[in-house]
């Protein structure tokens, strides 16, 4: 056989085992290199759902990326996915079990994820039943997702489309065979055959159906709406449909050295062979083809509805374009956040531990937009496009739109230590007990009744404004159409506020929750039973309160899903309502680990682990981290799970470990030690990996390059031998 005597060549196995004799006695390369996972003090990530979605954990060690009409999708090396952006149909939701992925695409409203074993998983808006994947479920090889359509390749060459046909863009014409790429666009379709040939089908009004001659050489392609761009073989770009409002996305640039396309509606993005990429098309805000600087160190792209999503070769994620939604700007990494966030109609702000503050969401009217420097934040607010920042020296800093004076802190700005923002005004508490208001007034709720004294506490609502008094009774003002400040007796024993669109929530000392106001959606329906309850929030037509043991309880309008708390349901410790979506910040354990790669001489900071843990409580709880070191002294894990947990960790070409039921009380530190050699990446070391080096012999192959110094060489091999027949867990 041709793999033993690849084995078995004389010569090779003379060097071998000389090599064995020397190195053997080798300390450093025998014991490997190790180093010590500095699992510093945490305090949150933030979570949030309904409309739009954010990821907890980071964004980090990615390697295949997707974006939609406005959101974004991401899959992760250790083969889960993660989404964020616009939620309103679901979108963002991967389901469970989020593992086993292998490829990843995202439509308009939709998401649709490849699975290792040939299934495809879809989930989001599901109204042209673009989710409903066809029996059999099984042998696809490639998935792509239309505007509300998907098309799933198949391993045998054949083509399956479903979901919206009304241009019959899910017709596959015949014959439907030889296929080995495919692209969706708004309304059609197209095929790659393996002759390299392209087929299309579905909407041809602009003849972007219509494959210019010649027909032959082209080795990708790509589908917007009423156009279509093809890659060929020398690296040039062809492009044919129509541009019917004259955006420029049949500009394809001349140069011969694109390596990938992508497009999507209106403009489209192009990786170049030197890691750089170039967009062209459609320019909302002026910023959906403006690559940010560096534009180098690119491996994918990906174009959005207006927005474009970057892969690095670092496993990192960056975004540009319009952000409406937050599907450009997630903050990374999502942790450090301390127990202050506020949400606005469509934005969403975060206080670190440090102080500054982190702002994700749309930015038309600059709201995300943080004024230098910084620093020194006390406390933030956040209204309807505009935000509010409380400072150390008890000072107010605005920004955002001002149309209403929503920016105009009021003379003198000092001796503030609270704030509240809603609609178009703003709240002050002094420090002398009294309350300053600014911004709209239309309804009077920025007119506080006299006497404007002896407040603990105030909420800004859309259109009114609920006020606390130090002896535990309730003050509104502002708008009272719904009743909103007819304040329910006995008017006492409040210890908190808040007010929400024609409706307030009152928090009661005995851990009792009382509302009032408008409930055409039951935003004032507490669920049974109404106890033990120690904060509240209030959004625009819902609300929510946590109880003592961190958990929440959501109610009232959930046309978004605000109100479906995803599992964990425990341990949060700080909520926020907005418009129609929750955010909320989780606690994170944490623990210090000691990772060693044996046989390894190489720079551990070079190295990427992939970090999957389990919550042991609940099978369904997972979360994945990509662990690369930045510094020496390592780098922070932590997870939002509850303990005990099954915590795995793995490497390329190391076995992966797994500890299971893993408590962190009393471990002072975990040591993991991976096995090396698993060339070829199947979960144990065999003769397949020495195929792996013989193939890969001389070069700089990472996954080959056994002991990571540098080359592909005999030293390798010996690694092999050393842990030959190992497996991993």
């Amino acid at each position: 056989m041709r793999l033993t005597k690849a084995l078995l060549s004389t010569q090779r196995v003379w060097w071998l085992s000389l090599l064995l004799l020397v190195i053997c006695g080798s300390t450093s390369f025998a014991s490997g290199r190790s180093f010590n996972i500095a699992l510093g003090p945490r305090s949150g990530t933030i979570d949030s759902w309904g409309s739009y979605r954010i990821v907890p954990g980071d964004l980090t060690g990615f390697m295949a990326i997707a974006a939609g009409s406005t959101h974004t999708v991401g899959l992760k090396h250790n083969h889960t996915v993660v989404a964020w952006g616009n939620n309103a149909d679901g979108q963002c939701d991967v389901p469970l079990p989020n593992q086993g992925f292998t490829a990843i695409a995202a439509g308009w409203n939709h998401t649709v994820g490849l699975k290792g074993n040939g299934t495809v998983v879809c989930w989001g808006k599901n109204d042209m039943g673009q989710c409903n994947v066809p029996a059999p479920n099984q042998s696809f090889t490639a998935v792509a997702a239309g505007s509300d359509f998907t098309v799933g390749l198949k391993s045998d060459g054949s083509v399956v489309c479903w979901g919206n046909n009304d241009a019959g863009q899910c017709s596959v014409p015949s014959p439907n065979q030889n296929f080995i790429a495919v692209a969706a666009g708004s309304f059609h379709t197209i095929g790659l055959k393996e002759d390299h040939s392209l087929v299309c089908w579905g909407y041809n009004y602009f003849g972007e159906c219509n494959v210019p001659a010649p027909n032959q050489g082209f080795t990708a392609v790509a589908a917007g709406t009423e156009f279509s761009i093809g890659l060929k073989q020398d690296g040039s770009l062809v492009g044919w449909g129509g541009d019917p409002f004259g955006l420029g996305q049949l500009n394809v640039p001349t140069s011969h050295d694109f390596v990938r396309i992508t497009a999507c509606r209106f403009h489209c993005a192009g990786l170049r062979s030197d890691g750089s990429v170039a967009c062209w098309g459609s320019n909302v805000n002026n910023s959906a083809l403006h690559v940010p600087a560096p534009n180098s160190g690119f491996i994918a792209v990906a174009a959005g509805g207006d927005h474009n999503v970057g892969l690095k070769n670092n496993g990192s994620i960056v975004s540009w374009g319009e952000d409406t939604y937050g599907q450009c700007s997630v903050p990374v990494p999502n942790q450090h956040f301390i127990s202050v966030i506020a949400t606005g109609n469509t934005h969403t702000i975060g206080m670190t531990e440090y102080n500054s503050v982190a702002v994700w969401g749309a930015n038309a009217q600059g709201e995300s937009a943080t004024p230098a420097p910084n620093q020194d934040f006390m406390a933030i607010s956040a209204g309807n496009q505009f935000t509010v920042g409380l400072k150390s020296d008890t000072s107010l800093v605005c920004w955002g739109t001002n149309t209403d004076g929503q920016c105009n802190v009021p003379a003198p700005n000092t001796n503030f230590w609270a704030i509240s923002s809603a609609n178009s005004h703003s709240l002050g508490l002094k420090q002398d007990g009294s309350i300053a208001c600014w911004g709209s007034n239309t309804y009077g709720e920025s007119s506080v009744p006299a006497p404007n004294q002896d407040f603990m506490a105030m909420s800004a609502g859309y259109n009114h404004s609920v006020g606390l008094k130090s002896n535990g009774s309730v003050v509104c003002w502002g708008a009272n159409s719904n009743g909103e400040y007819i304040v329910p007796a006995p008017n006492n024993g409040f210890e908190s506020v808040a007010a929400g669109n024609g409706f307030t929530v009152g928090l009661k000392q005995d851990g009792t929750i009382v509302c009032w106001g408008l409930n055409t959606s039951g935003q004032c329906t507490v669920p049974l039973p109404n106890q033990g309850f120690v904060a509240i929030a209030a959004g625009y037509r819902h609300s929510v309160g946590k109880k003592q043991d961190g958990s929440l309880v959501c109610w009232g309008d959930n046309s978004f899903g605000e109100c479906n708390v995803p599992a964990p349901n425990s341990g949060f410790t700080f909520i926020s309502a907005g418009k129609d979506f929750t955010t909320a910040i989780r606690p994170v354990e944490t623990i210090p680990v000691n990772v060693t790669l044996n046989n390894f001489v190489g720079n551990m900071f070079t190295q990427q682990f992939s970090v999957l843990i389990n919550s042991s409580s609940d099978p369904s709880f997972t979360e994945s981290l990509s662990l690369m070191p930045q510094a020496m002294g390592g780098y922070a894990l932590s997870t939002y799970l509850p303990s005990p947990w099954d915590f795995t960790v793995s490497d390329s070409h190391f076995l992966g470990l797994t500890v299971m039921k893993l408590d962190p009380k009393p471990i002072d530190l975990l040591e993991l030690s991976l096995v090396n050699g698993d060339a070829n990446g199947d979960g144990q070391i065999n003769l397949f990996d020495y195929v792996v080096l013989d193939s890969k012999f001389g070069s700089s192959d990472p996954m080959a390059d056994l002991d990571g110094d540098g080359q592909v060489n005999l030293f390798d091999y010996v690694v092999i031998d050393q842990n030959f027949g190992a497996m991993g867990e």
